[in-house]
């Protein structure tokens, strides 16, 4: 059985005399990296560019100078802030055997001065701060992400692809909408396959001709909607054959999860990409990880709650609580249905909406349990065969 993702607390404990520890604070156009080199009272700090040849040979120059003052270097722990670079230094220094873990960048502490000084420099000293607070295994310095595969990276990238073109479909409809509104025109469907035909019919409130210039546009954002809807569909077909394909690994708990009625290919897609397939610790990481967990606000006897954290997969988050509206109209008799509606009976709006969040997380938890232990939660029913 793999051992569940648990970055809360390094596996191996700290030894200063014997580790090299070293921080990158990465730009566009240069690194900086400092390191804490044993038996060395100063801190080395190092600007490089961006060649990982360059970083490689300044961690053995600190490895060679730590060997001078007396110690053998058995350890070597380099980080960095997740961002735009992703992990491909990561999977490249994994490879040189160098233990190597990316930071949350919203985890570590920052001071709440309202006009603080921010260096490069500064903030190498903040990131080395928390990386040591968190290797010694004192909790909520920082927090750790997970290092995937390229092939886990590249798994994701069609589902996330389509939901940046729905967004921008979405978008470009909006758009048109409001260019016929502002000329008093209501009604139009711009979805129609013969939707610019019909923008020669249409006629102002005062009866005339849409101007030329509106006119080109509207043509133009139409041609751009049309092409996005083929992208999107484009991308969906090579899914769909990409699943009938290889029905084994990853695909066959998407196939698992779309036989439930009420889930889409596309919906199981993405549970599984996203959170099904991290092996995570157990429900709460789960639920932590899709950021639906509360948010408690105490203080001497002030007790309330600010709402969901919000701090998890926002993919996941926005799925879940769609994926819980379909979950009533789909399963009505399930377990999870039937526990909603008892608590929402003749409750106002405001509660059914606080409610649908805590449905989302039970069903997210309920289908994490079904994907590792193939127990499908009571009342949920399958696809007709």
């Amino acid at each position: 059985m793999a051992k569940p993702d648990d970055l809360s607390k390094p596996a191996v404990a700290l030894d200063y005399d014997s580790t090299l520890v070293c921080v990158i604070e990465m730009s566009g156009t240069s690194w900086l990296v400092a390191a804490t080199v044993p038996g060395v009272d100063r801190r080395p700090l190092q600007k490089l560019p961006i060649n990982p040849a360059r970083l490689l040979e300044q961690v053995e120059r600190w490895r060679k100078e730590a060997a001078r003052a007396g110690r053998t270097i058995t350890r070597t722990v380099v980080a960095y802030e997740s961002g735009r670079d992703g992990f491909w230094l990561a999977r490249l220094l994994q490879g040189h055997e160098i233990e190597v873990y990316v930071i949350h960048a919203s985890s570590v502490a920052v001071s709440r001065e309202q006009r603080r000084a921010k260096t490069d420099r500064l903030d190498t000293e903040m990131l080395m701060r928390a990386l040591l607070g968190w290797l010694r295994g004192e909790p909520e310095h920082c927090r750790m992400v997970a290092v995937p595969t390229v092939a886990q990276e590249d798994a994701r990238r069609p589902g996330r692809e389509r939901d940046g073109l729905v967004a921008e479909r979405t978008r470009v409809t909006n758009t048109i909408k409001a260019e016929l509104a502002l000329r008093g025109i209501q009604g139009f469907k711009p979805g129609l396959k013969k939707a610019t035909e019909h923008l020669e019919a249409l006629r102002t409130v005062e009866g005339e001709p849409l101007p030329p210039n509106t006119l080109a546009k509207l043509r133009r954002l139409l041609e751009r909607r049309r092409l996005i809807g083929e992208q999107i569909a484009a991308i969906e077909k090579d899914t769909a054959q990409a699943v009938e394909r290889d029905p084994t690994g990853p695909n066959a708990l998407i196939l698992l999860l779309a036989q439930i009625k009420g889930i889409g290919l596309e919906t199981a897609q993405m549970l599984v990409y996203e959170v099904l397939s991290r092996n995570l610790r157990d429900r709460r990481a789960v639920a932590r990880y899709a950021g639906l967990t509360g948010t408690p606000d105490e203080s001497g006897s002030k007790r309330r709650d600010k709402g969901i954290s919000k701090a998890g997969n926002p993919r996941v988050r926005c799925g879940m609580i769609q994926l819980a509206w379909r979950f009533l109209m789909f399963q009505p008799d399930a377990a999870l249905a039937r526990w909603y509606k008892e608590r929402t009976a003749g409750a106002r709006g405001g509660v059914r909406k606080t409610l649908i969040v805590a449905l989302a997380r039970k069903l997210l938890i309920g289908l994490w349990s079904y994907a590792a232990g193939g127990v499908l939660p009571e009342g949920i029913v399958l696809k007709a065969a």
